[in-house]
């Protein structure tokens, strides 16, 4: 039943390489306390301002859609979510991948995803819903293409710097399309896994069950 689940999801990526503060270190000596640490060796600077793309793709160990991307500038909205993303992209991949169109669809419970009209919409043109009514309000880690698929592009669009927005979009198709199909199998082969330690850990923290 898994290999004919479809995991969709959008992501927002930045022309700017994005930082994680946990990694940063400040080496100071011993019985040092912050407050005796000036001010410009504490303070980190960044753009805030910086460009970005959204992009949107649905996978499964039957393929993958292409790389979807937002129109700049628009809200996720019910209506935008249904019409374009829906309608436009995702569902024709989906059902041209799926043998004789059987095949299960997956979506997180973003606002436009569980909104009335989405989830009359997805009942009546898949042949199968997971719900939001069985899915956790806050999912990432049981869906493999937030788990897996984005850290791995992210890891490989920024392997180079980043000039501009039109630079970020040829980045991504090219890293999206030399995205090895084993990767997303291996996602997708980790999401039982997952599900019972969600499962076991009462909808709590289950990374460290794996």
């Amino acid at each position: 039943m898994v290999d004919f689940i479809f995991f969709t999801d959008e992501k927002l990526f930045t022309v700017a390489r994005p930082s994680n503060t946990q990694n940063d270190r400040l080496y100071v000596t011993r019985g040092t306390k912050k407050r005796q640490v000036t001010a410009n060796r504490l303070l980190r600077t960044r753009n805030r301002f910086t460009k970005s793309v959204m992009v949107s793709v649905a996978v499964s160990t039957l393929g993958r859609s292409h790389l979807v991307f937002i129109d700049p500038g628009v809200k996720i909205n019910g209506a935008y979510y249904r019409d374009v993303l829906l309608s436009q992209h995702l569902l024709p991949v989906i059902r041209s991948l799926a043998p004789e169109g059987c095949f299960v669809f997956q979506q997180d419970s973003a606002p436009a995803h569980r909104a009335r009209e989405t989830i009359e919409m997805l009942t009546r043109e898949t042949p199968d819903l997971i719900s939001p009514a069985l899915w956790p309000p806050n999912s990432p880690d049981l869906n493999p293409v937030d788990y897996k698929v984005w850290s791995v592009m992210q890891e490989r669009v920024y392997q180079r710097r980043i000039h501009d927005v039109n630079d970020l979009k040829q980045r991504l198709l090219e890293v999206w399309n030399d995205l090895d199909q084993t990767i997303i199998d291996g996602a997708v082969a980790q999401w039982r896994q997952r599900l019972q330690a969600c499962i076991q850990a009462e909808g709590g923290h289950f990374e460290h069950l794996l």
